[in-house]
């Protein structure tokens, strides 16, 4: 498999259960790596886990506790003989309605989620990549931390947020040896979009501006999050990577061609 082979490797994904995370897993999975699995139903980790073959680690856990993203990490690392080479940051929370309708309790929920586990996963799983010479961080990001998207506001922080975090973490980390990047995905289908996507006109509106001209697969992201934690990407850091069919950068005046 060459430079994307990531035989030997370990590797912890979270929001693993389905969607993109279930994607990311099976990926790892057939590169070689080790997965463990964290995500809060317990069943549907295991139903992901029982099709793969490098010997999965199931942890649920609840990110949006305060103790849960440091106690899942010692767990991986414990479970791995202290040693994970790839973090997957895949979980998190999200919310469309009009800004000004917006709680305290909504924002909160999507930042401990989407921002604060993050990074105490980081403290705790960092420091042991230092240890053995290095590692990948992957944070699942997205096009609305990029550009603006309507009656998304809190979840647009949380994602430029992860972008940012993703930024120091290369650079405080790059010296010893521990990349991270992030990828930010446009409209995959997955249950996250699916009541959206079955309003008349929205998936067409959204392919209509995609430069693929269709919607992304869990897969399509998978596959960018194996290259960013194989050696293919060992001089890639710090980088922003816009999975999104060209969403992003593009800008379509005649949508009905």
């Amino acid at each position: 498999m060459g430079a994307l082979g990531l035989d030997g490797r370990t590797a912890v994904v979270t929001g693993a259960g389905r969607g993109i995370g279930a994607a990311v897993v099976r990926a790892l999975d057939a590169a070689g790596a080790r997965v463990a699995l964290v995500a809060r139903s317990e069943d549907e980790l295991r139903k992901v886990a029982a099709d793969l073959t490098h010997d999965p680690v199931v942890l649920p856990a609840d990110l949006a506790s305060a103790s849960a993203p440091s106690d899942v990490a010692r767990e991986a690392l414990a479970a791995f003989g202290g040693r994970v080479d790839v973090l997957v940051n895949n979980a998190a929370t999200a919310l469309r309605k009009p800004s000004d309708e917006l709680t305290a309790a909504e924002i909160d929920g999507m930042y401990h989620v989407n921002v604060r586990a993050v990074l105490l996963l980081c403290a705790t799983i960092v420091p042991a990549m230092v240890e053995h010479g290095g590692g990948s961080i992957i944070n699942v990001s997205s096009v609305s931390g990029i550009r603006g998207t309507p009656r998304r506001a809190a979840y647009a922080a949380t994602k430029a947020a992860l972008d940012g975090i993703t930024r120091a973490l290369a650079m405080e980390y790059g010296p010893r040896g521990v990349r991270a990047n992030s990828v930010a995905p446009g409209v995959v289908v997955t249950a996250l979009w699916r009541e959206l996507l079955a309003r008349d006109g929205v998936e067409d509106t959204i392919v209509g501006q995609t430069a693929l001209r269709r919607l992304a697969t869990p897969e399509d992201i998978a596959d960018v999050v194996v290259f960013l934690a194989s050696d293919a990407a060992r001089f890639v850091t710090g980088e922003v990577l816009a999975a999104d069919g060209g969403m992003r950068a593009t800008l379509n005046l005649y949508p009905q061609v």
